[in-house]
């Protein structure tokens, strides 16, 4: 499978961005220069997640693994092009499985542990899959038996009895395999992954990318993290998406460094991970960090001398966070904002010293006129349009959509005709709501989504602005806005809190007060508050806005 015109592909490819690796070709590189170096890690506790023992495999090891798997699948009838439907956590098994549909040119297509039949029934009826692979066994959860009955006429294969049982180092038929790629080498350019968008404003949507496009994600990664080679990364997060891919999968192979995987999200377990392997980059939410940022004598229990980089995003920062984990751990923080259709901004020490700066906003790539060094600048264009209008915005200040090109952004989605998608001249329109920010104007500010602005009587109200005021509020846990419907200006604003252990939610008056005090203006102020055990989180942490609308709809305004 291909998406990209003959004509990207030459642009893209002349211009030195897209070249001929794949995800397999790189591993064989790997295992033939420092093979007895560690690939991959389990998480310790795997065991216990899924009753498979956890390993430890280096790169010769990992290779003659995936050639197995490639093998064994070939002999279940899987061939170049066919989709496969994958539900894993973080185990070897998984970074094994990307490398042998890369090497029979298979299309993997994971998703998350945490989604049930009706997820699954939607993801099989997008992506036509020849076969589902899960686990027996994922703590209680019996996923092959669940798909089994979900999709009764797709196959579903276990991973540890169906296929890959056993030692990774077994012999296989190894005469099928090179058959299978004499036939059919895979190419730079075919589809390796068909990912899917976190559906917090609709149904998830496949996301089809290249080796070429996961390759220059992970270029843009490595540059903002300063990777090197040889690093011990530790993956926190899912196998499915953007941040563990683009951000761990691919430089593990660019750049022959240690994958050491941890799930689910476990702050102990992951702290005694970033010692025990001396870990020198991972990523983390920040909620974990903030709560380290507090905690000191949690840093000072543990040796994280290895450790170079906290890398983090999904929502604002806290400048006091980056400032005591930079300041007093000596680590730094990369600030990354990105998505599986290819977006790829982060904001870094070099590009944004000032922790305030750092936090929230993001450097202008590909725009004439900016400071900016490096790849990701060179090879991506970005711009804010008028989502209504489709006007080009270049003053400060002025919310408007981002737009965005390059190498790293993918070609459409899955089954879908475009409509909407692309600007005229061929930019990813990404929904997202910014302003160009900073002083100088070098930046862009995050405001939302397009589709989350509350319109109050004519007034715009960004949700994540004010998401961002009032988390830091002492006596909340989690705090997220959303919109409800009023008669007489249309929309009005819910504040849906979390309190903090020990601490009453505020009346909301004195939530009201309380923004006034900080400088939000008057007709931004909640005028419902809705306490709440827990907000409603899809599997990757994004907060999913339209449930707390629902929920909020649903009760009479008092």
């Amino acid at each position: 499978m291909r998406t990209s015109s003959p004509e990207r592909i030459r642009e893209m490819t002349e211009r030195g961005f897209w070249g001929h690796d794949t995800l397999h070709s790189l591993l064989a590189g790997c295992a033939e220069s420092h093979g007895d170096r560690l690939a991959v890690a389990d998480p310790p506790n795997k065991a216990e997640l899924c009753g498979i023992p956890p390993r430890r495999l280096d790169f010769s090891t990992l290779q003659h693994f995936s050639g197995r798997l490639a093998s064994e699948l070939l002999g279940c009838g899987v061939r170049s092009g066919d989709r496969l439907l994958v539900q894993l956590p973080n185990i070897s098994e998984l970074v094994a499985l990307y490398y042998a549909c890369s090497r029979i040119g298979a299309i993997i297509s994971p998703i998350p542990v945490q989604y049930a039949p009706h997820e699954i029934q939607q993801f099989a009826a997008a992506l036509s899959p020849v076969a589902f692979i899960g686990l027996a066994d994922f703590r209680g959860d019996k996923l092959c038996a669940r798909a089994a009955e979900t999709l009764p006429d797709l196959p579903v294969w276990i991973l540890g009895e169906t296929i890959g049982a056993g030692d990774p180092a077994a012999e296989f038929d190894r005469e099928r395999l090179s058959d299978q790629q004499s036939r059919h080498p895979p190419d730079a350019n075919d589809i390796v992954t068909i990912c899917w968008t976190s559906g917090t404003t609709g149904a998830p949507k496949g996301v089809p990318r290249s080796h070429n496009m996961w390759i220059a994600i992970a270029r843009n990664t490595m540059e903002a993290g300063d990777y090197r080679e040889g690093e011990i990364l530790l993956a926190p997060f899912p196998l499915i998406n953007m941040a563990a891919i683009g951000g761990f999968l691919f430089p593990s192979a660019l750049l022959g460094a240690s994958l050491v995987l941890h799930h689910p999200m476990d702050p102990p377990l992951y702290l005694q991970q970033l010692q025990d392997e001396g870990a020198t980059f991972t990523i983390a939410p920040p909620a974990l960090l903030n709560h380290l940022a507090h905690q000191p004598a949690l840093w000072q229990q543990g040796d994280f001398s290895s450790l170079r980089a906290f890398g983090s995003g999904s929502v604002p920062l806290s400048p006091a966070m980056i400032e005591t984990v930079e300041g007093d751990y000596g680590k730094s923080i990369i600030n990354f904002y990105g998505s599986n259709e290819g977006i790829s901004l982060f904001s870094t020490p070099a590009t944004a010293p000032e922790p305030e700066y750092r936090a929230a906003l993001f450097p202008r790539l590909g725009v004439p006129g900016m400071p900016w060094q490096g790849q990701a600048h060179a090879s991506t264009v970005t711009r804010v349009i008028d989502p209504d209008t489709g006007r080009e915005i270049t003053e400060a200040g002025v919310p408007g959509e981002l737009c965005i090109s390059g190498p790293a952004v993918f070609d459409g989605y899955l089954g879908h005709d475009g409509t909407g998608v692309f600007t005229e001249d061929g930019l990813f329109r990404t929904g997202d709501l910014v302003e160009i920010a900073g002083d100088p104007p070098n930046y862009y500010r995050i405001v939302g989504r397009c589709k989350d602005i509350i319109n109050r009587g004519g007034m715009k109200i960004s949700p994540a602005d004010l998401d961002t005021v009032l988390e830091g509020h002492p006596d909340l846990a989690e705090v997220a806005v959303c919109a409800y419907a009023d008669p007489m200006l249309g929309e009005k604003i819910c504040a849906c809190v979390v309190p903090a252990a020990g601490a009453e939610p505020p009346t909301l008056e004195a939530l009201g007060q309380w923004l006034l005090e900080r400088g939000v203006a008057k007709f931004k102020l909640p005028e419902r508050i809705k306490v709440l055990n827990a907000l409603p989180r899809n599997p990757l942490g994004k907060v999913v806005r339209s449930e707390l609308q629902t929920l909020i709809e649903k009760e009479p305004s008092s």
